[in-house]
């Protein structure tokens, strides 16, 4: 019976793989959207115990996000739209914000990090569903502080979702009319820093649960789920990357939010039940 549960999340973690490494490239996430709930789903069929059983997925998400972090930025770089100005404005308090998303980790009960999910999956969704040009708070950036705090609210609710950021990052800044080809080079920017920091931060706050943790688990990252979608994720991502500045987006961004709306009434109903 193992041997079958772990064909099916090998088999589930492929698919993740590819979808999600495009998914990084194409949006500027780092595809724990859907990631997270792919391993939720998984690391339920294995039995993995409910208190621990969200953390370790975002903290594997965390993990697998990296490489993809990595190389959809550079790709986007090479095409020149980062806004460099605001991703260093940004490092500091969103690796800030990722700090107190670990600490969470460790001390906050599971359902956190579900409500986390839901919220900022159905607040994301929105924008892409009925957002479009139309969601615009201004033309021009907020000062400093304002932006450290987006950096920080940005770090924090990526370390509670399992995400790179790329997706807030995105939504603030088009709603300062910025360019979306822009937007989305620096949200991919801003997710490298995110992702190091919040794999670190929920291995950290893991091991006080590690005897509570399958096998080959260092923390709150399942080594079996990095090992098995990271090199899947991060090979397809620059091709994700490619396509941003090529293709009409509308028909993807309404199916991502469609899954987005999945997975989020996917977690309600385990909280319900």
């Amino acid at each position: 019976m193992i041997t079958v549960e772990l064909l099916w999340l090998a088999a589930g973690a492929v698919v993740a793989g590819i979808i999600s490494g495009i998914l990084g490239g194409l949006f500027g996430i780092g595809g724990g959207a859907i990631i997270v709930p792919v391993l939720f789903e998984a690391f339920s069929l294995l039995g993995v115990s409910e208190a621990v059983r969200m953390q370790l997925c975002i903290g594997t998400s965390l993990a697998i996000i990296v490489p993809i972090a990595i190389r959809s930025y550079r790709q986007h770089k090479a095409q020149g739209a980062v806004l460099s100005d605001v991703l260093r404005l940004w490092m500091i308090p969103s690796v800030i914000g990722v700090a107190v998303g670990a600490a969470l980790a460790a001390l906050a009960p599971p359902e956190t990090f579900k409500i986390a999910f839901v919220l900022i999956a159905v607040v994301i969704a929105a924008k892409l569903l009925f957002g479009g040009d139309r969601w615009v708070l201004a033309r021009e950036l907020p000062g400093t502080g304002a932006m450290n705090g987006f950096g920080f609210v940005i770090g924090l609710g990526s370390s509670l979702m399992g995400i790179a950021g790329g997706a807030l990052a995105v939504m603030v800044l088009t709603l300062y009319g910025k360019p979306i080809r822009s937007a989305v080079a620096t949200g991919a920017g801003v997710g490298v820093p995110i992702t190091i920091a919040g794999t670190i931060g929920y291995i950290l706050a893991g091991l006080p649960h590690q005897a509570a943790l399958p096998p080959l688990s260092i923390g709150f990252v399942s080594i079996p789920g990095v090992v098995l979608i990271a090199p899947l994720s991060s090979w397809v991502a620059p091709f994700g990357a490619r396509l941003a500045h090529k293709l009409q987006q509308r028909t993807l961004e309404i199916a991502f939010s469609c899954y987005l709306l999945l997975a989020a009434s996917r977690f309600i109903a385990s909280m319900l039940s």
